[in-house]
C-alpha cells in the first residue's frame, strides 16, 4: 500500500472523529437548553395546578357565604361575585395545568362557573372543589404537593415582620383594614383581621391561599411571586392570631373546634382527624403541663372518630353517643386552652395587687387610728403602746399563717387544684362580703361599735392583755382576709406571675408609708366615699374573677363537671369560661351584687319613711 492510499485513509478517519464529536457537542448543548426548560415547564405545571386548586376552594367558601343551604337565592351578592372571579381567574392557568388533567380542568371549572350562575346549592360548589382538588393533586404527586405545609411552625415574629413591610399599608398595623392607604382604595375596604366575625371561619390554608392568589375584585394583589413561601406562611400563621389576640394556641383552639362543627354536620371521620392533626400544634405542650389530659384528649378524638364513622351518612342530629363523645372531646379542649392559652396580664396583676394592699392595709390603718383615737378620748393615751403591740403580734401571724397555707399547698401536690378553687371560691365570698361592707357602710359600722365595746371591757377590766388582744383581733382579720386574697390572687394569675404579684405588693406597701405620713404629720384629709367606692367595686371584680377561676381550677382536678356551653363567650380575663357551671356560679353572684345594690337603696329609703316616735 502506498504512502499516498494510507495518508487519505487517516484522514478520512480523522474527519469522521471530529464529526462524531460535533455532533456530541450539538446533543448536549442541546440537552442543556432542553433540561431547563423542561424544569421551568414543570415549576409553571405545578404553579398552576395550585392555583387552580386554591381558586377552586376559596370560590367554594365565598360561594357559602353568599347563598343559603339550599340554594335558589342569594343573601350576600358580594361574595357570590368574589367566588364567579376566583373561578375566572382560575381559568387563565388551565393551559398550565399537566396534559393528563387539562380537559378535565377546564371542563370543570366551566361546570363550576355554571353551577354558580344558577345558584346551586354550596354542598354542589364544594364537591366539585374537592373533585378538582383530588384529580390535579393526582396528576403532580399528591395533596402534599398542592398544599406544601411547612415541616415546623412557621415564625410569628417573621410574619409581623412581613406584614408590617407588605400589608399594614393596607390593613394597617394592628389588622384593623386602617391603613393610611384604605382610604384612597378603589373597591371594597380592607378586611378587618382582627374581626372573629369576618375571620372566624377562614382556616389557614385559606389565608394562605388568599396571599397567594391575591382577592379577586379587590386592591389585594398576589403575593406568589414577590413574596417567598415560607414568608406566606408565616403572614398566615400571624395573620390567622390577630382575632385572638395574637395568641397562636387560641387560634389553634378555635380552629379545632371550627373543624370539629363541619366534622358533624358533614358525617366525616376524616375530618375529626384533620381536626386531631390541627389540635397536634399545640399537643406538647398540653402533654407537658399535663400528661394525663393530653392522652384523655388523644382517646376522646379516637372515639369521636368511631361514632362518626358508625354514624356514617345518616341526616339528621347526631345520636346520643355521637353527642357525648364530641361533648368529651370540648371539654377537654376547654380545659387544655386554659391550661396553656389563657395568661394573665402581668400589667392587670400588679394593678389588682397594688390597689388590694393598698385597701386592706388603709382599712387597718384606718381601724388601729380608731382604737388609738378611742385611748385618748378616754384619758388614757399611755395605754397605745399595748394597742401598738398587739397590732404588732397580728402582722407576724398574718406572716406565719402566709407560711403555713404555703406549706400546706407543697405538702399536698395532688390536691393542689381543689387546694387552689377552694381558695378562690372562698376568697370570692369573702370580696364580695368585703365590697358590700364598703358600699353599705352598715356592716363595717358594726364591726367597729364591735370593737370599741371590747376596747371599753379591755379599760375597765384595767388588762394590758386585754387592750393588746382587741388590736391583734382588729388587724389579723385584716392580715387573714389579704392573706386569702393574694393566695387566690396568685393562683389565678400562675406561677411565672408571681413577679407581678410582688411588684404590686411593694408598691402597695411603699404607697402606705406615704399615706401614713400625711395623715399623721400634715394632716391630710382622704376623699373616703370615693376611696371606698372605687376599692369596693374592684372587690366585687375580684370576686367575679376568682368565682370563674375557682371552678375552672376544680374542673381541671375533676372535682367539678366541665360542659361546654356552645356560643358562651370565652373572657379569660374577667374569669368568664364558657362552661355551665363556671357561668352558672358567675351568674349567682352577679344576682347577689344586684340584690345588695339594692337593698343599700331601698334599706335606707324605708327606714326614713318610718314614723317617729
Amino acid at each position: 500500500m502506498n504512502s499516498r492510499v494510507i495518508h487519505s485513509r487517516i484522514r478520512g478517519l480523522f474527519l469522521r472523529i471530529i464529526l462524531i464529536y460535533h455532533k456530541l457537542f450539538l446533543g448536549l448543548l442541546f440537552a442543556a437548553c432542553l433540561v431547563p426548560s423542561l424544569a421551568g415547564q414543570a415549576d409553571d405545571s405545578l404553579s398552576a395546578s395550585r392555583r387552580v386548586v386554591a381558586a377552586a376552594a376559596l370560590a367554594a367558601k365565598e360561594y357559602a357565604a353568599g347563598v343559603p343551604a339550599a340554594g335558589g337565592r342569594i343573601n350576600r351578592p358580594e361574595e357570590v361575585d368574589e367566588a364567579k372571579q376566583f373561578i375566572d381567574q382560575a381559568r387563565f392557568d388551565v393551559p398550565l395545568l399537566p396534559a393528563a388533567v387539562r380537559a378535565f380542568g377546564d371542563s370543570a371549572l366551566a361546570a363550576f362557573r355554571a353551577l354558580l350562575e344558577r345558584t346551586a346549592p354550596p354542598a354542589a360548589a364544594q364537591h366539585l372543589a374537592d373533585l378538582v382538588a383530588q384529580r390535579i393533586a393526582t396528576a403532580v404527586g399528591g395533596r402534599g404537593a398542592i398544599i406544601p405545609i411547612p415541616a415546623q411552625p412557621p415564625s410569628l415574629a417573621r410574619g409581623a415582620q412581613v406584614f408590617h413591610e407588605q400589608c399594614a399599608a393596607c390593613h394597617g398595623d394592628t389588622g384593623r383594614g386602617d391603613g393610611p392607604k384604605a382610604r384612597r382604595l378603589k373597591g371594597p375596604p380592607p378586611a378587618d383581621l382582627t374581626d372573629p366575625a369576618a375571620l372566624g371561619a377562614v382556616t389557614p390554608i385559606d389565608i394562605y391561599r388568599k396571599i397567594m392568589l391575591g382577592v379577586a375584585g379587590t386592591a389585594m394583589p398576589s403575593f406568589e411571586e414577590t413574596v417567598p413561601d415560607s414568608d406566606r406562611w408565616a403572614v398566615t400563621a400571624y395573620v390567622a392570631t390577630l382575632p385572638y389576640g395574637g395568641s397562636r394556641s387560641a387560634a389553634v383552639f378555635a380552629a379545632v373546634r371550627r373543624q370539629l362543627d363541619s366534622a358533624i354536620a358533614a358525617h366525616s371521620d376524616r375530618m375529626v382527624f384533620d381536626a386531631y392533626l390541627t389540635f397536634e400544634q399545640v399537643e406538647t405542650e398540653v402533654r407537658v403541663r399535663n400528661p394525663g389530659l393530653a392522652a384523655e384528649l388523644e382517646d376522646a378524638f379516637g372515639r369521636l372518630r368511631a361514632r362518626v364513622a358508625a354514624q356514617g351518612g345518616r341526616s339528621g342530629a347526631p345520636d346520643a353517643a355521637l353527642a357525648l363523645a364530641r361533648g368529651r372531646v370540648l371539654s377537654g379542649l376547654e380545659r387544655a386552652e386554659r391550661l396553656i392559652a389563657d395568661r394573665s396580664s402581668g400589667v392587670s396583676l400588679l394593678g389588682q395587687s397594688f390597689l388590694l394592699l393598698l385597701r386592706e392595709g388603709f382599712e387597718a390603718i384606718l381601724i388601729v387610728g380608731a382604737l388609738m383615737a378611742f385611748l385618748g378620748k378616754a384619758g388614757a393615751a399611755q395605754r397605745r403602746r399595748e394597742v401598738a403591740w398587739g397590732a404588732w403580734v397580728a402582722v407576724g401571724a398574718s406572716v406565719l399563717t402566709a407560711a403555713a397555707i404555703e406549706l400546706l399547698f407543697h405538702a399536698t401536690p395532688g390536691q393542689r387544684s381543689a387546694l387552689e378553687g377552694g381558695t378562690m371560691l372562698v376568697a370570692a365570698g369573702v370580696l364580695f362580703f368585703v365590697s358590700y361592707w364598703l358600699l353599705s357602710k352598715i356592716e363595717a359600722d358594726k364591726w367597729h361599735a364591735f370593737l370599741t365595746g371590747k376596747m371599753k371591757d379591755a379599760l375597765s377590766a384595767g388588762s394590758g392583755l386585754a387592750l393588746a388582744s382587741v388590736a391583734f383581733l382588729a388587724v389579723y382579720r385584716e392580715g387573714f382576709e389579704t392573706i386569702l386574697f393574694f393566695k387566690a390572687l396568685l393562683s389565678s394569675g400562675g406561677s411565672t406571675d408571681s413577679g407581678a404579684v410582688l411588684g404590686g405588693i411593694a408598691l402597695g406597701a411603699a404607697a402606705l408609708v406615704v399615706l401614713y405620713l400625711a395623715i399623721n404629720r400634715w394632716g391630710m384629709r382622704i376623699p373616703m366615699k370615693p376611696f371606698f367606692a372605687v376599692t369596693g367595686t374592684l372587690l366585687y371584680y375580684m370576686a367575679f374573677v376568682f368565682t370563674g377561676k375557682g371552678i375552672a381550677e376544680l374542673q381541671e382536678g375533676g372535682y367539678v363537671g366541665t360542659t361546654v356551653m356552645e356560643g358562651a363567650p370565652r373572657v379569660p380575663f374577667l374569669g368568664i369560661y364558657p362552661t355551665v357551671q363556671s357561668l352558672a356560679f358567675q351568674g349567682i353572684l352577679l344576682a347577689l351584687a344586684i340584690f345588695a345594690l339594692l337593698w343599700i337603696v331601698v334599706k335606707p329609703s324605708a327606714i326614713s319613711r318610718q314614723p317617729s316616735g
